[in-house]
């Protein structure tokens, strides 16, 4: 058997979400369904770095599958993206070690958030941005994220329906981009809660609309509870950039 490791993008519009789910239109159900149809009828598991929720999108996702086949790596691209559904893409594969693990050897991920501040949002993003009518004060998100950054207890940032005990998190980047209309968050973390960028992102826009000060943020984190922080910010704004692996 040899392991092979890919890197995947998906649209996640038209998704419930990355993982498996009984009744619904899922990424790692239709990477499933592919490999089946290569493999003659076999079931072929299908391991990500993490599950992405309904809606949630992702430029640098990775994978792992096992396989029996001598299929030589430019022959594995062709025949998944010729399957897959056009909202899917196999964007790089190689055959890695057997004891690589996408999921449990990560060190490190980059999510990013995008909002649209156009007076009149695009029908044609509307899907992959989230539209802010008031333009937020940027310097005052910047302002805030400083406290998000380094090691905390991320608690106040965690869906309260968690079942993880552990939630000390280490945040090394927290920066914001502008292009245009466009604002992005751009988050680098050790790893992260269920809903954290979300709500952190949620956060720090309540923040640039004036709805709650920059310097409440250490005090939010401090707080170790849910209630004391923002809304979650919508799914579609969300897009998982970048997974870092140990070595």
């Amino acid at each position: 058997m040899k392991r092979m490791k890919a890197m995947i993008a998906y649209d996640g519009s038209g998704f419930a979400g990355y993982q498996v789910q009984p009744d619904s239109r899922t990424v790692q159900q239709e990477l499933m369904n592919v490999l089946k149809t290569i493999h003659k009828g076999q079931i072929v598991q299908v391991v990500a770095s993490g599950r992405t929720d309904a809606k949630v999108h992702a430029t640098g996702q990775v994978i792992h599958f096992d396989t029996a086949l001598v299929i030589p790596v430019a022959g594995w691209l062709k025949a998944l993206n010729v399957l897959l559904p056009e909202d899917i893409r196999v964007l790089a594969i190689e055959e890695t070690d057997s004891s690589f693990h996408a999921r449990y050897h990560t060190s490190g991920k980059t999510y990013r958030y995008k909002w649209d501040r156009s007076q009149i949002i695009s029908p044609f993003t509307r899907n992959y941005m989230v539209h802010t009518k008031q333009r937020p004060d940027v310097a005052a998100m910047r302002k805030a994220a400083e406290a998000v950054l380094g090691t905390h207890d991320f608690s106040s940032f965690c869906a309260a329906n968690t079942g993880v005990v552990d939630k000390v998190r280490t945040i090394r980047r927290l920066d914001f981009e502008e292009h245009g209309e466009e604002l992005h968050m751009v988050i680098e973390g050790s790893g992260f809660l269920y809903n954290m960028v979300r709500i952190i992102a949620g956060t720090l826009m309540e923040i640039g609309l004036g709805r709650r000060p920059a310097d409440e943020m250490a005090e939010i984190i401090a707080a170790s509870d849910r209630s004391a922080a923002g809304k979650t910010a919508a799914a579609h704004g969300l897009y998982l950039e970048q997974v870092v692996y140990k070595g």
